[in-house]
């Protein structure tokens, strides 16, 4: 007996914990109302177990900002960029930082190329590199002790006499200096014991040199962008490119005489040819003359320090004065970036990219953009902040995760004084943070909470309301 009532007591001690009683059947009633809630309850789960599972299976780009974790202590800076109306001899690339950094006219990684009048890439003008030293005689007498002793064999040419010279003379070698000049003092002698030379050995040619401070629109019109510019002349036309050898009188005469020797090769030619040929390309075949366009395309890459700094693009000759007055820095940026180059035909990157929203690829936000310099003595100046961007499209790991830089940049004219030579100048700074894009997701978890919720929420909504509906219609009693 004992036994028995033992027994009884554990399962009446189960009972009273029960979760899920039981209600008799025989206690139910099943009504119209009921079978129309149960209907809707249904109905109801349905669309909600719907939406939360598409609202499970979808994505969605999010941004965050934190602190830049990144320890490399250089990045490295990808630019393309074309100066219009600036010669490839003179282009020079600086860089300066807050950590005192100043490289001067940086060659390594730095590429070159002349451009024709379309902007198009022509000559390959070779690897930035330093200039050597040109070859300079070194003479007892002053020019003026020469014009004393010797008298005047070089022609001073001005606007008036420049026409009338060119027409007297077929074939004319032009030197285009400026007083102040340091390199241009140093010719002086041996420009003039050159012209000597030349009359001393019955040369054709005429010798002429213009002050291009006296005769500053002389000089405009021959587009004279260094001092000192030697120049050919061929029936009053200018035989490009200048003269850029050694300034000895040997250099200078051996320079004449092969463009002697190439005029009589191209008379015998013409005496031998028909009228059938094609006299211009051979002509200017045999005077060694080819069109050059001032213009150049400086392209490479820099590893710079991460501290605010510059580089910047200016005229500048190891071998010349810039004339400050003829700088034009009118320059397209055909691109700019920092990091590692993106190579947006491998597959990672193209998995990754096309999930990043526009506004977060402002990459290079300065490309094929024209900076045009309507007047001299000025010059575009461009402010760029650059934020590091940690792009995460997946799940933890390299393969879904790229590292790039986004910038923002400002542009102004900055003016410059009459005697300063302008310079295209990119001022960067890197900001101490980082904007993070990655793709947020629900978890598993929360997927399966969001449906017991709506199953145990939509049962017992509705079944108060059918418990309300059904006191209040049910007939009552009299």
């Amino acid at each position: 007996m004992s036994n028995i009532n033992g027994g009884n007591a554990r399962r009446s001690m189960m009972s009273s914990v029960d979760f899920y009683r039981r209600v008799p059947k025989d206690l139910t009633e099943a009504t119209t109302l009921g079978a129309f809630m149960s209907v809707c309850a249904i109905s109801v789960m349905a669309v909600l177990f719907f939406s939360e599972t598409l609202a499970f299976a979808r994505t969605k780009i999010v941004t965050s900002i934190s602190v830049d974790e990144n320890t490399e202590p250089q990045i490295r800076l990808n630019f393309n960029i074309t100066m219009l109306d600036l010669h490839c001899d003179y282009v020079s690339v600086d860089v300066w930082d807050a950590l005192g950094t100043n490289r001067q006219n940086v060659t390594k990684n730095v590429d070159k190329w002349q451009i024709d009048s379309e902007g198009q890439r022509r000559i390959f003008s070779g690897r930035n590199r330093e200039a050597r030293d040109l070859v300079h005689d070194e003479h007892d007498r002053t020019l003026e002790e020469m014009h004393a002793e010797d008298g005047v064999h070089a022609v001073e040419l001005t606007e008036g006499n420049f026409d009338e010279f060119m027409q007297a003379n077929d074939m004319a070698f032009v030197d285009m200096f400026a007083p102040w000049c340091v390199w241009c003092q140093r010719l002086a002698p041996t420009w003039e014991k050159f012209a000597q030379e030349v009359k001393k050995e019955n040369m054709p040619i005429g010798v002429g040199k213009i002050d291009c401070m006296a005769q500053a629109n002389l000089c405009r019109k021959q587009k004279i962008m260094a001092f000192p510019t030697l120049r050919w002349f061929q029936n009053g036309e200018a035989v490009t490119p200048d003269y850029k050898m050694d300034r000895t009188v040997d250099a200078l005469v051996g320079f004449a005489k092969r463009k002697l020797e190439m005029d009589e090769r191209y008379k015998k030619w013409q005496e031998q040819a028909g009228d059938g040929a094609d006299e211009e390309k051979k002509r200017k075949l045999f005077q060694n003359s080819r069109p050059e366009h001032p213009g150049c395309q400086v392209s490479g890459h820099l590893m710079v320090n991460r501290v605010p700094g510059n580089f910047h693009i200016e005229a500048k000759s190891k071998n010349h004065n810039l004339n400050a007055a003829m700088t034009n820095l009118t320059h397209r940026v055909n691109h700019l970036s920092f990091g590692d180059p993106i190579d947006e035909k491998s597959r990672k990157a193209k998995r990754i990219l096309k999930q990043v929203p526009e506004e977060h690829r402002q990459f290079s936000p300065m490309d094929a953009q024209m900076y045009h310099t309507s007047e001299f003595h000025q010059a575009y100046h461009h402010y760029i902040k650059v934020v590091s961007t940690h792009l995460n499209m997946g799940a933890a790991g390299s393969a879904n995760a790229m590292v790039t830089y986004q910038f923002l940049e400002q542009s102004q004219i900055v003016y410059y004084d009459v005697n300063n030579v302008p310079e295209a100048r990119f001022s960067y700074d890197l900001s101490p943070m980082s904007v993070v894009v990655e793709k947020a997701g629900r978890k598993w978890y929360d997927y399966l909470t969001s449906l017991c919720a709506i199953i145990g929420g939509t049962f017992t909504t509705l079944g108060l309301i059918d418990a309300t509906l059904y006191r209040v219609l049910k007939p009552k009693k009299l």
